[in-house]
């Protein structure tokens, strides 16, 4: 399995696998979405494949905070279907209403988001 390339989700957010030699993955992601935290970055990403299966990581910083994100799939019908788990260290609260909003630590409990993505290979511009 060939994983080098571009792959784009549902959402229109890309990976792109630049390496995948001796079963690592290297590349970098960028997000479509303007209320990810990782918006308008390209962050590096990093991970393992095997066979059909694939897990990588990334992490960033952001005006809302650090955050990490790992994704961990199978390819199934040419399709990377992923499941991930996004942990942010901060958010911005304020106290009350009218009051200007503030980076603060979140409980772990509030830190994790997790959900799922379906990737296809991208062969036009991305």
């Amino acid at each position: 399995m060939a994983w080098v390339g571009n792959w784009r989700n549902q959402f229109g957010s890309i990976l792109r696998i630049t390496d995948d030699a001796n079963g690592r993955i290297a590349g970098n992601f960028e997000t479509a979405l303007e209320d990810s935290g990782f918006y308008g970055q390209a962050v590096p990403v990093t991970g393992f494949h095997r066979g059909n299966c694939i897990a990588f990581v990334a992490v960033g910083s952001s005006a809302t905070g650090d955050r990490a994100v790992s994704y961990t799939g199978l390819l199934r019908h040419g399709k990377m279907e992923t499941a991930w788990f996004v942990v942010a260290d901060q958010a911005l609260s304020a106290s009350r209403e009218g009051e200007p909003a503030k980076l603060k630590p979140v409980n772990w409990w509030r830190a994790v988001t997790t959900n799922v993505d379906t990737f296809e290979r991208s062969y036009g511009p991305s």
